[in-house]
Protein backbone atom coordinates (compact mmCIF):
# COMPACT_ATOMS: atom_id res chain seq x y z
CA UNK A 1 0.00 0.00 0.00
CA UNK A 2 1.08 3.72 -0.97
CA UNK A 3 2.33 5.68 2.10
CA UNK A 4 1.87 9.06 0.66
CA UNK A 5 -0.90 10.36 -2.32
CA UNK A 6 -0.67 13.41 -4.36
CA UNK A 7 -4.34 14.44 -5.67
CA UNK A 8 -3.92 16.28 -8.88
CA UNK A 9 -7.45 17.98 -9.19
CA UNK A 10 -9.20 20.98 -6.73
CA UNK A 11 -12.57 21.25 -5.14
CA UNK A 12 -14.64 18.80 -4.00
CA UNK A 13 -13.47 15.95 -5.87
CA UNK A 14 -9.96 16.71 -4.09
CA UNK A 15 -11.25 16.49 -0.75
CA UNK A 16 -12.89 13.50 -1.44
CA UNK A 17 -9.83 11.88 -2.63
CA UNK A 18 -8.23 13.12 0.51
CA UNK A 19 -11.26 11.98 3.36
CA UNK A 20 -10.52 7.98 1.50
CA UNK A 21 -6.68 8.35 1.90
CA UNK A 22 -7.40 9.56 5.33
CA UNK A 23 -9.18 6.98 6.42
CA UNK A 24 -6.93 4.21 4.39
CA UNK A 25 -4.03 5.83 6.90
CA UNK A 26 -2.27 7.21 3.49
CA UNK A 27 -0.75 10.63 3.53
CA UNK A 28 -1.73 13.42 0.92
CA UNK A 29 -0.53 16.12 -0.80
CA UNK A 30 -2.71 18.66 -2.22
CA UNK A 31 -1.56 20.64 -5.41
CA UNK A 32 -3.40 24.19 -6.24
CA UNK A 33 -2.84 27.19 -7.97
CA UNK A 34 -2.28 31.10 -6.17
CA UNK A 35 -5.95 31.72 -6.38
CA UNK A 36 -6.87 27.98 -4.18
CA UNK A 37 -4.23 29.23 -1.66
CA UNK A 38 -7.68 29.16 0.94
CA UNK A 39 -9.31 26.30 -0.38
CA UNK A 40 -10.69 23.36 1.43
CA UNK A 41 -8.78 20.71 -0.13
CA UNK A 42 -5.33 22.29 0.61
CA UNK A 43 -6.45 22.96 4.24
CA UNK A 44 -7.58 19.16 4.86
CA UNK A 45 -4.27 17.69 2.78
CA UNK A 46 -1.20 16.34 5.22
CA UNK A 47 1.08 18.96 2.62
CA UNK A 48 0.21 21.09 -0.15
CA UNK A 49 2.68 22.67 -2.85
CA UNK A 50 1.55 25.35 -4.91
CA UNK A 51 2.30 24.94 -8.41
CA UNK A 52 1.04 28.18 -10.60
CA UNK A 53 -0.99 31.17 -10.84
CA UNK A 54 -4.53 31.29 -11.82
CA UNK A 55 -4.74 30.17 -15.09
CA UNK A 56 -5.49 26.22 -15.61
CA UNK A 57 -3.17 26.22 -18.21
CA UNK A 58 -0.13 26.95 -15.59
CA UNK A 59 -1.32 25.24 -12.94
CA UNK A 60 -3.95 21.97 -12.55
CA UNK A 61 -2.83 21.31 -16.28
CA UNK A 62 0.88 21.79 -16.05
CA UNK A 63 2.35 18.25 -16.08
CA UNK A 64 6.03 19.31 -14.90
CA UNK A 65 4.79 20.97 -12.29
CA UNK A 66 3.02 18.42 -10.74
CA UNK A 67 5.67 15.70 -11.28
CA UNK A 68 7.83 18.05 -9.66
CA UNK A 69 5.30 18.31 -6.57
CA UNK A 70 5.60 14.70 -6.60
CA UNK A 71 9.49 14.68 -6.69
CA UNK A 72 9.37 17.74 -3.84
CA UNK A 73 7.35 15.73 -1.43
CA UNK A 74 7.80 11.66 -1.49
CA UNK A 75 4.35 11.02 -2.93
CA UNK A 76 4.36 7.52 -4.98
CA UNK A 77 1.32 7.75 -6.86
CA UNK A 78 -1.08 10.50 -8.59
CA UNK A 79 -4.77 10.04 -8.33
CA UNK A 80 -6.21 12.71 -11.04
CA UNK A 81 -9.89 12.89 -10.15
CA UNK A 82 -12.03 13.82 -12.75
CA UNK A 83 -11.40 17.06 -15.10
CA UNK A 84 -8.37 18.51 -16.11
CA UNK A 85 -5.57 15.08 -16.68
CA UNK A 86 -7.54 13.06 -15.30
CA UNK A 87 -8.39 11.16 -19.25
CA UNK A 88 -5.13 12.11 -20.34
CA UNK A 89 -2.85 9.28 -21.58
CA UNK A 90 0.38 11.29 -22.05
CA UNK A 91 0.44 12.42 -18.17
CA UNK A 92 -0.17 8.64 -17.29
CA UNK A 93 2.67 7.56 -19.46
CA UNK A 94 5.02 10.74 -17.94
CA UNK A 95 3.64 9.34 -14.15
CA UNK A 96 4.90 6.22 -15.12
CA UNK A 97 8.35 7.16 -16.84
CA UNK A 98 9.20 8.73 -13.36
CA UNK A 99 8.79 5.41 -11.67
CA UNK A 100 5.13 6.81 -9.79
CA UNK A 101 2.05 5.28 -9.91
CA UNK A 102 -1.11 6.63 -11.75
CA UNK A 103 -4.19 5.47 -9.56
CA UNK A 104 -6.56 5.10 -12.69
CA UNK A 105 -6.20 2.50 -16.12
CA UNK A 106 -3.57 2.10 -18.02
CA UNK A 107 -2.20 5.10 -20.82
CA UNK A 108 -3.68 2.87 -23.29
CA UNK A 109 -6.98 2.13 -22.46
CA UNK A 110 -7.36 6.22 -21.67
CA UNK A 111 -5.91 6.73 -25.27
CA UNK A 112 -8.44 3.91 -27.36
CA UNK A 113 -11.33 5.14 -25.43
CA UNK A 114 -10.61 8.82 -25.66
CA UNK A 115 -11.21 8.79 -29.24
CA UNK A 116 -14.90 8.06 -29.99
CA UNK A 117 -14.55 6.10 -33.03
CA UNK A 118 -12.01 3.96 -31.76
CA UNK A 119 -13.55 3.55 -28.56
CA UNK A 120 -16.83 2.79 -30.44
CA UNK A 121 -14.75 0.08 -33.03
CA UNK A 122 -13.21 -1.88 -29.97
CA UNK A 123 -16.58 -1.95 -27.77
CA UNK A 124 -18.19 -3.56 -30.83
CA UNK A 125 -15.92 -6.42 -31.24
CA UNK A 126 -16.24 -6.79 -27.81
CA UNK A 127 -19.66 -7.57 -27.74
CA UNK A 128 -21.11 -4.13 -26.68
CA UNK A 129 -24.15 -2.71 -28.65
CA UNK A 130 -23.65 0.46 -30.51
CA UNK A 131 -25.70 3.44 -32.09
CA UNK A 132 -25.96 2.93 -36.09
CA UNK A 133 -23.99 5.22 -37.88
CA UNK A 134 -20.54 5.84 -39.63
CA UNK A 135 -18.09 3.09 -39.21
CA UNK A 136 -15.44 5.92 -38.97
CA UNK A 137 -14.24 9.32 -39.40
CA UNK A 138 -16.22 10.95 -42.03
CA UNK A 139 -13.94 13.37 -43.85
CA UNK A 140 -16.22 14.86 -46.67
CA UNK A 141 -19.66 16.68 -46.47
CA UNK A 142 -20.44 14.66 -49.08
CA UNK A 143 -20.04 11.40 -47.03
CA UNK A 144 -21.77 13.00 -44.02
CA UNK A 145 -24.63 13.38 -47.12
CA UNK A 146 -24.55 9.43 -47.89
CA UNK A 147 -24.21 8.50 -44.40
CA UNK A 148 -26.75 10.67 -43.15
CA UNK A 149 -29.09 8.99 -46.41
CA UNK A 150 -28.15 5.44 -45.40
CA UNK A 151 -28.49 5.48 -41.47
CA UNK A 152 -31.95 7.57 -42.17
CA UNK A 153 -32.62 11.20 -40.13
CA UNK A 154 -32.62 12.91 -37.68
CA UNK A 155 -28.36 11.76 -37.01
CA UNK A 156 -26.12 13.51 -34.83
CA UNK A 157 -22.30 14.63 -36.02
CA UNK A 158 -19.43 14.36 -33.21
CA UNK A 159 -16.49 15.28 -33.25
CA UNK A 160 -14.36 12.78 -32.88
CA UNK A 161 -12.16 14.03 -29.71
CA UNK A 162 -15.21 16.11 -28.48
CA UNK A 163 -16.90 16.10 -24.84
CA UNK A 164 -18.86 17.83 -22.62
CA UNK A 165 -21.22 18.63 -25.32
CA UNK A 166 -19.01 20.59 -27.54
CA UNK A 167 -18.57 19.32 -30.95
CA UNK A 168 -22.02 17.92 -31.64
CA UNK A 169 -24.57 18.82 -33.77
CA UNK A 170 -27.91 17.59 -34.84
CA UNK A 171 -29.31 17.38 -38.33
CA UNK A 172 -32.40 16.99 -38.40
CA UNK A 173 -33.27 16.45 -42.48
CA UNK A 174 -30.91 16.15 -45.52
CA UNK A 175 -30.97 20.09 -45.84
CA UNK A 176 -29.38 20.44 -42.31
CA UNK A 177 -26.45 18.77 -42.85
CA UNK A 178 -23.91 21.00 -44.60
CA UNK A 179 -24.31 23.38 -41.76
CA UNK A 180 -23.99 20.62 -38.65
CA UNK A 181 -21.27 18.77 -40.46
CA UNK A 182 -19.45 22.20 -40.88
CA UNK A 183 -20.22 23.36 -37.33
CA UNK A 184 -19.33 19.80 -35.44
CA UNK A 185 -15.73 20.16 -37.79
CA UNK A 186 -15.26 23.61 -36.22
CA UNK A 187 -15.82 23.10 -32.87
CA UNK A 188 -13.43 20.37 -32.54
CA UNK A 189 -11.29 21.79 -34.14
CA UNK A 190 -11.34 24.74 -31.88
CA UNK A 191 -11.95 23.11 -28.61
CA UNK A 192 -9.55 20.07 -29.10
CA UNK A 193 -7.05 20.76 -31.72
CA UNK A 194 -8.82 17.72 -34.08
CA UNK A 195 -11.24 18.41 -36.46
CA UNK A 196 -12.09 14.76 -37.67
CA UNK A 197 -16.00 14.08 -36.98
CA UNK A 198 -18.74 10.89 -36.94
CA UNK A 199 -21.96 10.54 -37.76
CA UNK A 200 -24.63 8.91 -35.59
CA UNK A 201 -28.53 7.79 -35.97
CA UNK A 202 -30.13 10.42 -33.40
CA UNK A 203 -32.11 8.79 -31.19
CA UNK A 204 -35.32 11.15 -30.48
CA UNK A 205 -36.24 9.67 -26.77
CA UNK A 206 -33.55 7.98 -25.49
CA UNK A 207 -32.71 7.84 -21.75
CA UNK A 208 -29.11 8.40 -21.04
CA UNK A 209 -27.72 5.33 -18.79
CA UNK A 210 -24.24 4.55 -17.56
CA UNK A 211 -23.17 1.32 -16.49
CA UNK A 212 -20.59 1.39 -13.27
CA UNK A 213 -17.59 -0.97 -14.39
CA UNK A 214 -14.69 -2.05 -12.10
CA UNK A 215 -11.56 -4.10 -12.55
CA UNK A 216 -8.38 -5.30 -11.22
CA UNK A 217 -6.34 -5.11 -14.61
CA UNK A 218 -5.61 -8.83 -14.48
CA UNK A 219 -9.01 -10.31 -15.84
CA UNK A 220 -11.56 -9.83 -13.68
CA UNK A 221 -14.45 -7.42 -13.71
CA UNK A 222 -17.53 -6.24 -12.38
CA UNK A 223 -20.33 -4.18 -12.64
CA UNK A 224 -22.18 -1.88 -10.53
CA UNK A 225 -25.35 -1.54 -12.17
CA UNK A 226 -26.60 1.80 -13.64
CA UNK A 227 -27.01 4.69 -12.86
CA UNK A 228 -29.63 7.42 -15.11
CA UNK A 229 -28.15 10.88 -15.59
CA UNK A 230 -30.88 12.03 -18.40
CA UNK A 231 -31.63 15.25 -16.69
CA UNK A 232 -29.34 17.34 -19.04
CA UNK A 233 -29.00 20.78 -20.27
CA UNK A 234 -26.75 21.25 -23.34
CA UNK A 235 -25.36 17.79 -22.52
CA UNK A 236 -24.18 18.53 -19.66
CA UNK A 237 -25.75 16.75 -16.35
CA UNK A 238 -27.47 18.15 -13.51
CA UNK A 239 -29.44 15.61 -12.02
CA UNK A 240 -28.14 11.44 -11.79
CA UNK A 241 -29.46 8.75 -9.92
CA UNK A 242 -29.69 4.65 -9.12
CA UNK A 243 -30.74 2.63 -9.94
CA UNK A 244 -32.62 3.76 -13.10
CA UNK A 245 -36.44 4.06 -13.17
CA UNK A 246 -37.05 2.45 -16.34
CA UNK A 247 -34.26 -0.79 -16.20
CA UNK A 248 -35.81 -3.40 -15.42
CA UNK A 249 -33.53 -6.48 -13.46
CA UNK A 250 -33.41 -8.26 -16.39
CA UNK A 251 -31.91 -5.29 -18.68
CA UNK A 252 -29.73 -4.73 -15.72
CA UNK A 253 -28.27 -8.21 -15.50
CA UNK A 254 -27.85 -8.26 -18.99
CA UNK A 255 -26.16 -5.10 -20.16
CA UNK A 256 -24.22 -5.34 -16.82
CA UNK A 257 -22.92 -8.05 -17.59
CA UNK A 258 -21.72 -7.30 -21.41
CA UNK A 259 -20.04 -4.74 -19.70
CA UNK A 260 -18.31 -6.00 -17.11
CA UNK A 261 -17.21 -9.05 -19.82
CA UNK A 262 -15.60 -6.40 -21.85
CA UNK A 263 -13.60 -4.70 -19.43
CA UNK A 264 -11.91 -8.12 -18.37
CA UNK A 265 -11.32 -9.00 -21.96
CA UNK A 266 -9.25 -6.02 -21.75
CA UNK A 267 -7.99 -6.04 -18.42
CA UNK A 268 -8.94 -3.04 -17.56
CA UNK A 269 -8.15 -1.62 -14.47
CA UNK A 270 -10.26 0.19 -11.64
CA UNK A 271 -12.77 2.82 -12.31
CA UNK A 272 -15.02 3.34 -15.52
CA UNK A 273 -18.13 3.84 -16.89
CA UNK A 274 -19.71 2.80 -20.02
CA UNK A 275 -22.57 5.22 -21.04
CA UNK A 276 -25.52 4.30 -23.56
CA UNK A 277 -28.48 6.14 -24.85
CA UNK A 278 -31.24 3.59 -24.36
CA UNK A 279 -34.74 3.50 -26.15
CA UNK A 280 -37.18 1.08 -26.31
CA UNK A 281 -35.22 -1.73 -24.53
CA UNK A 282 -32.24 -1.54 -26.03
CA UNK A 283 -28.86 0.12 -25.13
CA UNK A 284 -26.69 1.84 -27.64
CA UNK A 285 -22.85 2.56 -26.49
CA UNK A 286 -21.79 6.20 -26.66
CA UNK A 287 -18.32 6.44 -24.71
CA UNK A 288 -16.48 4.89 -21.97
CA UNK A 289 -14.62 7.44 -19.27
CA UNK A 290 -11.95 5.97 -17.97
CA UNK A 291 -12.33 7.63 -14.49
CA UNK A 292 -14.41 8.37 -11.43
CA UNK A 293 -17.34 10.43 -12.70
CA UNK A 294 -18.57 13.41 -10.72
CA UNK A 295 -21.62 11.26 -10.17
CA UNK A 296 -20.16 8.48 -8.08
CA UNK A 297 -21.73 8.41 -5.55
CA UNK A 298 -25.12 7.58 -6.10
CA UNK A 299 -23.83 4.85 -6.40
CA UNK A 300 -21.74 4.09 -3.79
CA UNK A 301 -24.93 4.39 -2.12
CA UNK A 302 -26.91 1.70 -3.01
CA UNK A 303 -23.67 -0.42 -3.03
CA UNK A 304 -22.54 0.47 0.17
CA UNK A 305 -18.94 0.69 -1.15
CA UNK A 306 -16.26 3.01 -1.49
CA UNK A 307 -15.27 3.54 -4.94
CA UNK A 308 -11.92 5.58 -4.30
CA UNK A 309 -10.56 3.50 -1.53
CA UNK A 310 -10.90 0.21 -4.09
CA UNK A 311 -9.04 2.63 -6.60
CA UNK A 312 -6.48 2.76 -4.53
CA UNK A 313 -6.71 -0.58 -3.72
CA UNK A 314 -5.57 -1.90 -7.15
CA UNK A 315 -3.84 0.76 -7.90
CA UNK A 316 -1.33 -0.33 -5.23
CA UNK A 317 -2.00 -3.77 -6.28
CA UNK A 318 -3.79 -5.24 -3.79
CA UNK A 319 -6.90 -7.27 -5.14
CA UNK A 320 -10.76 -5.43 -5.29
CA UNK A 321 -12.64 -6.10 -2.16
CA UNK A 322 -15.45 -7.29 -3.41
CA UNK A 323 -17.41 -9.78 -6.16
CA UNK A 324 -19.89 -9.81 -8.53
CA UNK A 325 -22.44 -11.79 -5.77
CA UNK A 326 -21.55 -8.86 -3.20
CA UNK A 327 -22.77 -6.16 -5.20
CA UNK A 328 -26.61 -6.32 -4.09
CA UNK A 329 -28.62 -2.78 -4.78
CA UNK A 330 -29.70 -1.36 -1.63
CA UNK A 331 -32.80 1.83 -1.64
CA UNK A 332 -32.28 4.50 -4.04
CA UNK A 333 -29.84 7.26 -4.50
CA UNK A 334 -30.17 10.64 -6.43
CA UNK A 335 -27.39 13.58 -6.74
CA UNK A 336 -28.02 17.25 -7.99
CA UNK A 337 -25.25 19.20 -9.21
CA UNK A 338 -25.23 22.71 -7.39
CA UNK A 339 -23.38 25.57 -9.42
CA UNK A 340 -22.68 29.18 -8.90
CA UNK A 341 -24.64 29.97 -11.92
CA UNK A 342 -27.26 32.61 -12.71
CA UNK A 343 -30.23 31.48 -13.67
CA UNK A 344 -32.47 31.52 -16.13
CA UNK A 345 -28.87 31.62 -18.46
CA UNK A 346 -27.09 29.68 -16.18
CA UNK A 347 -24.18 32.46 -16.26
CA UNK A 348 -21.14 31.34 -13.96
CA UNK A 349 -21.27 33.28 -10.43
CA UNK A 350 -18.36 33.78 -9.04
CA UNK A 351 -17.79 35.46 -5.32
CA UNK A 352 -17.54 35.59 -2.11
CA UNK A 353 -19.57 32.67 0.68
CA UNK A 354 -21.25 35.36 3.08
CA UNK A 355 -23.32 31.68 4.44
CA UNK A 356 -23.02 28.10 4.26
CA UNK A 357 -24.33 25.34 5.75
CA UNK A 358 -25.07 21.56 4.69
CA UNK A 359 -27.92 19.74 5.46
CA UNK A 360 -27.56 16.92 7.26
CA UNK A 361 -29.59 13.96 8.48
CA UNK A 362 -30.34 9.92 7.63
CA UNK A 363 -28.94 9.43 4.00
CA UNK A 364 -28.15 12.99 3.30
CA UNK A 365 -24.32 13.58 1.75
CA UNK A 366 -23.07 16.73 1.07
CA UNK A 367 -19.91 16.65 -0.99
CA UNK A 368 -18.32 20.44 -1.49
CA UNK A 369 -15.43 22.14 -0.65
CA UNK A 370 -17.65 25.43 0.43
CA UNK A 371 -17.10 27.45 4.03
CA UNK A 372 -18.06 30.94 5.45
CA UNK A 373 -15.95 33.28 4.03
CA UNK A 374 -14.93 30.88 0.69
CA UNK A 375 -14.21 33.19 -2.45
CA UNK A 376 -15.20 31.17 -5.61
CA UNK A 377 -12.54 32.27 -8.16
CA UNK A 378 -13.32 32.57 -11.84
CA UNK A 379 -11.03 30.86 -13.50
CA UNK A 380 -12.52 27.28 -13.27
CA UNK A 381 -15.90 25.05 -13.53
CA UNK A 382 -18.78 26.46 -11.43
CA UNK A 383 -19.57 23.50 -9.41
CA UNK A 384 -19.20 23.96 -6.03
CA UNK A 385 -21.17 20.87 -4.61
CA UNK A 386 -23.12 17.68 -4.75
CA UNK A 387 -26.09 17.04 -2.72
CA UNK A 388 -26.50 13.10 -2.47
CA UNK A 389 -29.39 11.40 -0.79
CA UNK A 390 -30.39 7.42 -0.13
CA UNK A 391 -33.89 6.26 0.67
CA UNK A 392 -35.78 2.51 1.20
CA UNK A 393 -37.02 3.49 -2.48
CA UNK A 394 -37.35 6.62 -5.37
CA UNK A 395 -40.18 8.49 -3.56
CA UNK A 396 -38.40 8.53 -0.06
CA UNK A 397 -35.08 9.36 -1.73
CA UNK A 398 -37.15 12.40 -3.64
CA UNK A 399 -38.88 13.09 -0.66
CA UNK A 400 -35.66 13.18 1.57
CA UNK A 401 -34.08 15.21 -1.50
CA UNK A 402 -36.88 17.75 -1.25
CA UNK A 403 -35.87 18.40 2.58
CA UNK A 404 -32.28 18.16 2.30
CA UNK A 405 -32.44 21.39 0.12
CA UNK A 406 -35.08 22.89 2.46
CA UNK A 407 -31.91 22.92 4.68
CA UNK A 408 -29.09 24.18 2.38
CA UNK A 409 -27.95 27.69 2.48
CA UNK A 410 -25.39 28.99 -0.10
CA UNK A 411 -25.60 32.93 0.62
CA UNK A 412 -23.40 35.47 -1.22
CA UNK A 413 -23.58 33.88 -4.69
CA UNK A 414 -26.51 32.87 -7.14
CA UNK A 415 -26.73 28.85 -7.40
CA UNK A 416 -28.61 26.67 -9.23
CA UNK A 417 -31.03 25.48 -5.74
CA UNK A 418 -33.81 27.27 -7.44
CA UNK A 419 -34.30 25.08 -10.33
CA UNK A 420 -34.22 21.74 -8.43
CA UNK A 421 -36.74 23.15 -6.12
CA UNK A 422 -39.06 23.89 -9.13
CA UNK A 423 -37.79 20.80 -10.65
CA UNK A 424 -39.28 18.64 -7.45
CA UNK A 425 -42.87 19.99 -8.00
CA UNK A 426 -42.75 18.49 -11.66
CA UNK A 427 -45.36 15.08 -11.97
CA UNK A 428 -42.62 13.79 -14.86
CA UNK A 429 -40.14 14.21 -12.45
CA UNK A 430 -41.76 12.33 -9.66
CA UNK A 431 -42.98 9.67 -12.22
CA UNK A 432 -39.33 8.94 -13.65
CA UNK A 433 -40.74 10.15 -17.53
CA UNK A 434 -38.27 11.87 -18.75
CA UNK A 435 -35.60 11.59 -20.90
CA UNK A 436 -32.07 13.07 -21.91
CA UNK A 437 -34.13 16.46 -23.93
CA UNK A 438 -37.06 16.97 -21.11
CA UNK A 439 -35.13 19.27 -19.28
CA UNK A 440 -34.47 21.68 -22.18
CA UNK A 441 -38.15 21.28 -23.08
CA UNK A 442 -38.71 22.79 -19.61
CA UNK A 443 -36.12 25.04 -19.39
CA UNK A 444 -37.15 26.84 -22.43
CA UNK A 445 -41.01 27.14 -21.21
CA UNK A 446 -40.05 27.68 -17.56
CA UNK A 447 -36.57 29.81 -17.59
CA UNK A 448 -36.79 30.85 -20.84
CA UNK A 449 -33.76 29.52 -21.73
CA UNK A 450 -33.23 27.00 -25.00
Amino acid sequence: MFNKILVANRGEIALRVIRAAREMGIASVAVHSTADSDAMHVRMADESVCIGPPSSQQSYLSIPAIIAACEITGAEAIHPGYGFLSENAGFVQIIEDHGLTFIGPTAEHIRVMGDKITAKDTMKALGVPCVPGSDGGVPTLEDAQRIGAEVGYPVIIKATAGGGGKGMKVAHSAKDMERAYQTARAEGKSNFGNDEVYIEKYLTTPRHIEIQVFGDGKGRAVHLGERDCSLQRRHQKVFEEAPGPSITEAERARIGKVCADACANINYIGAGTIEFLYEKGEFYFIEMNTRLQVEHPVTEAIFGVDLVREQIRVASGMPMSFEQDDLVINGHAIEVRINAEKLPNFSPCPGKITQYHAPGGLGVRMDSALYDGYKIPPYYDSLIGKLIVHGRDRPEALARLNRALGELIVDGVDTTIPLFHALLQEGDIHSGAYNIHWLEHWLETNLGDA
